[in-house]
């Protein structure tokens, strides 16, 4: 598990693939340049792999009186059975794969996760449907990690996202059969600052399962931490919070670093509070401190690195 590379499920289009009902494609250029230096990308066109080619009519979702139909813009064709058959079968290939988390096309009525325009039998459209695949990805694989690529560019649900296929990730590398109480307790150590981040109920429910785990059947206590850690890691941390944790592991160094260096550290601590520096900049100097005072507790946590620099993912205000 640790020498396979991350897998990340995408809407083809977003590639550069020529799969759109016009043949085009919505190439994302930060997600085939800089995020696919990290991941591997597992290509899904809904539309063309159930068997309606490109180019192909445009389809729609329009609500019936037995539930909510794909059809022909032109045709009326209905796709609705065979595309939740495909779906299904998807969804469980891709759980097979081990992915990670999915990016999926905004407003797709296969691909869009919410908003996508649902029509009445009548033909007036309202902007709450969701589409097909991204329907049966949410059913069939609970906690993984999704979001639209047109929410990415927004800096906070960019980070948030990335953050959970990467603890995604790690849960993988955690729950591997053999796992053990002891791996359980290490794993949550490690990742205590970072849950508390985003938020502090959900790291203390977490440690309460951890602490019955010896008497509890692996299976159940795998099940309700992997849901526990990924619901608790999707409520997007804020500036607050963030500033409260880095003021926590400023306390691991009060011992051994120098007065006018704590203050040097928590002088853009609340800077960063303030919203005048972003996080990187407390987060850099509190890790260069860990690791010239060696202190195994902070080098240990993953809040310090839980995703890799080069995606530049902290360095907003």
């Amino acid at each position: 598990m640790n020498d396979q590379p991350i897998l990340v499920g995408i809407s083809s289009c977003l590639t550069g693939l020529e799969v759109r009902f016009d043949g085009g494609h919505k190439r994302e250029s930060f997600l085939t340049g800089t995020v696919s230096r990290f991941v591997d990308f597992v290509t899904v066109c809904a539309e063309l792999e159930v068997g309606m080619g490109v180019p192909r009519e445009a389809v729609r979702l329009i609500r019936r009186p037995d539930g909510v139909h794909m059809e022909g813009n032109r045709t009326g064709r209905d796709w609705t059975e065979d595309m939740e058959r495909f779906c299904r079968q998807r969804v469980e290939e891709l759980r097979a794969l081990g992915l990670c988390g999915f990016i999926l096309k905004k407003g797709s009525p296969t691909c869009g996760m919410e908003r996508v325009r649902l029509y009445s039998p009548e033909g007036m459209p309202e902007k709450n449907g969701v589409g097909l695949f991204a329907r049966a990805l949410i059913e069939g694989i609970p906690d993984l990690p999704l979001e639209e690529e047109g929410r990415l560019c927004d800096p906070p649900l960019r980070e948030n996202f990335f953050e959970r296929v990467f603890a995604f990730r790690r849960l993988q590398r955690l729950f591997i059969p053999g796992w053990s109480r002891g791996d359980l307790v290490r794993f949550h150590t490690a990742e205590k600052m970072l849950l508390l981040a985003h938020d502090e109920r959900g790291y203390r429910t977490l440690g309460r399962l951890v602490a019955g785990a010896a008497n509890r059947p692996a299976e159940s206590v795998e099940q309700e931490y992997r849901s526990v850690f990924m619901a608790t890691l999707r409520r997007k941390s804020s500036r607050g919070r963030n500033a409260n944790v880095l003021q926590h592991m400023l306390g691991h160094l009060r011992e051994g670093l120098a007065p006018r260096f704590r203050q040097d550290v928590a002088q853009e601590i609340t800077h960063y509070r303030a919203g005048l520096v972003p996080l990187v900049v407390p987060m850099t100097m509190l890790a260069h401190y860990a690791r010239v005072l060696e202190v195994p507790y902070l080098l240990g946590q993953t809040y310090l690195e839980p995703h890799p620099k080069e995606l530049m993912l902290r360095n907003h205000v």
